[in-house]
Formats: structure tokens, sequence, C-alpha cells
């Protein structure tokens, strides 16, 4: 469910303080463990039973995980940069863990936009996407900078 091509938004679109909100993704306990098993496998996201006994005292999944459903919902319903989302650097938190049947959605806001000086075509807009669960914890924290085109002359 992605937004349309002529839905899409420019750097000279956007402005300080404006909010996006994606769709929501439940994450399943399957898909837990089968990112974990190929890009990080540690107990607390394999192994249920051992998971009862780590900082965490049950299974969740890889931050990188709920980093990458972030991307996907920011992609499909989230941030409609004309473009697409390149990123240019962030940083990002994980202040809660993401547990199987959690339903994360994804809302963020542009805090700054960068014109470039060198590359008229383009600039930088910093968006912060916080991640936030069915119970509205923030599962995640992402302050990004992403490459978003200028309008085309006409």
């Amino acid at each position: 469910m992605s937004t349309s091509t002529t839905d899409r938004l420019y750097l000279d679109d956007l402005h300080v303080g404006q909010r996006f909100k994606s769709g929501s993704h439940t994450i399943e306990e399957v898909e837990v463990k089968a990112f974990a098993r190929q890009f990080d496998p540690q107990v607390f996201h394999m192994d249920n039973e051992a998971a009862k006994d780590t900082l965490f005292k049950g299974l969740v999944a890889s931050g990188w995980h709920t980093a990458a459903i972030t991307m996907r919902l920011n992609v499909e319903t989230g941030l409609p940069f004309a473009g697409g989302l390149v990123g240019a650097g962030g940083d990002v938190s994980w202040p809660a863990a993401t547990r199987p049947g959690d339903v994360l959605h994804v809302e963020s806001e542009v805090i700054e936009l960068i014109p470039s000086r060198s590359k008229p075509d383009r600039g930088i807009a910093v968006v912060v996407s916080r991640t936030i669960n069915q119970n509205a914890e923030v599962v995640q924290i992402l302050k990004a900078k992403l490459v978003v085109q200028r309008k085309p002359a006409n």
C-alpha cells in the first residue's frame, strides 16, 4: 500500500513540525526467530525458554528487526518523499523491547530542513521517527538525515 508517485513530497513541500503516521505491522514469533537466525542469532531472539533467564525475561525481537520494520512502514505508508528514503546518517535507540504479538506503527516529525548549497536539486530533511507498540510504548527512536529531492525546475 504505497503512496503513488503523484502524492510524493519534495523538500520544498516539507516544513519543520510536519508529522506523518504509518500503517501498522503485527510482529509474529516466527518472524522474530527467522530474522534472528539469519541476522542476530542471540538466545533472547531465538529460544523462548532460554530467553526467560536473560535481561529481557522472555523472547524479544532484534533491534535491527525493529529497524527493518520501521523502514518498511515508513517506505510503504509513512514518509511519502520523492525519490524514496535515502539515508545520509542517523542515530537509533531502543528504549523498550519489541516482543512477539506487538502491533507497531511509526510516527515521524520533520525537525530540520537543509537545502544543499552544492547540489541545488536536493537537500536534507532531518526526521525523528518513533516506533510505537499497541501499549503506546516507544520501542525505537530513529533520528535520520534523509536526502530529499527538490522540485524540478519548470
